[in-house]
């Protein structure tokens, strides 16, 4: 069943359009988006306003996808403190989580949107804050659910609740976020401060377990990075079939409650003393 668009936030993604695009910028980012038919007639409130509105009448789009893809920049794209427009897109931010959230919608990284699963307001960051083990459970069925329609995507989802994790407890814990904030090097900062290392691991069983734990970051990076991309001189092409999918999801969910789990043991240790 097609998820529309409500219509408060047509409103407020029309208005947030209107003033970071121009026409020619707004055009090319609703067609990226996979917005049916040409842009609509009027000013760039009118035309956001009214290719929205067709997106949920149109039978063979995907409105969640469309207005997902829309919303990629507006809430991934890190600005410059210093710039003149970063309080400005900051509070864009906000809002459209907020208006989203009245309506059981969250944002997604890599432009998915889904249905929220507890609070409106309620984040990923703070499941993950909290450890709430179960809702975090939710979020990895949320990823499978689009398994067979979506693998690549479904991986995405999966690939982003571990860069979640790491960022969320690099922040907590006052560490330096890597310069380059890809999957990989900010898994090797919270890996190390949370003893991760399997060197100091007694129990050579344990140690196996935790060596082969640690490359699922790696693949499922890569995966997320290579899948149905070409490779090498044969240009052979790698399709991710949904067992792929759900073997990555599967290992991301082990990966990251372990975390948690660890995390949630030394906080407590913490505050025994």
């Amino acid at each position: 069943m097609r998820t529309l668009i409500p219509s408060p936030v047509i409103a407020v993604v029309a208005e947030i359009l209107e003033r970071r695009e121009t026409h020619a910028t707004m055009n090319s980012l609703f067609w990226y988006a996979d917005a049916p038919g040409d842009a609509p007639e009027g000013n760039k409130r009118a035309k956001a306003t009214e290719w929205l509105r067709r997106v949920n009448k149109h039978p063979n789009a995907d409105p969640m996808r469309v207005l997902g893809k829309l919303l990629e920049n507006c809430m991934e794209v890190v600005t410059d403190p210093l710039d003149m427009n970063h309080e400005q897109y900051e509070a864009d931010k906000i809002r459209l989580q907020a208006v989203l959230g009245q309506h059981s919608l969250q944002y997604v990284r890599g432009g998915l949107i889904v249905g929220a699963l507890a609070a409106p307001s309620r984040t990923l960051d703070s499941m993950l804050r909290e450890c709430d083990f179960a809702a975090v459970d939710h979020e990895f069925e949320r990823a499978l659910s689009n398994v067979e329609s979506e693998p690549r995507e479904a991986v995405s989802a999966a690939s982003n609740i571990i860069e979640s994790f790491c960022k969320v407890y690099i922040v907590d814990n006052g560490l330096e976020m890597p310069t380059k904030q890809d999957l990989k090097p900010i898994w090797s900062t919270v890996r190390k401060h949370l003893g991760f290392d399997p060197s100091v691991v007694v129990d050579q069983d344990l140690q196996t377990i935790l060596t082969g734990l640690l490359s699922v970051v790696e693949g499922i990076g890569a995966l997320r990075t290579h899948a149905s991309s070409a490779h090498g001189a044969g240009k052979t092409s790698y399709r991710l079939e949904p067992r792929h999918a759900r073997l990555a999801i599967h290992a991301a969910h082990t990966l990251v409650l372990f975390a948690l789990e660890t995390w949630d043991k030394r906080r407590n240790a913490a505050l025994a003393h």
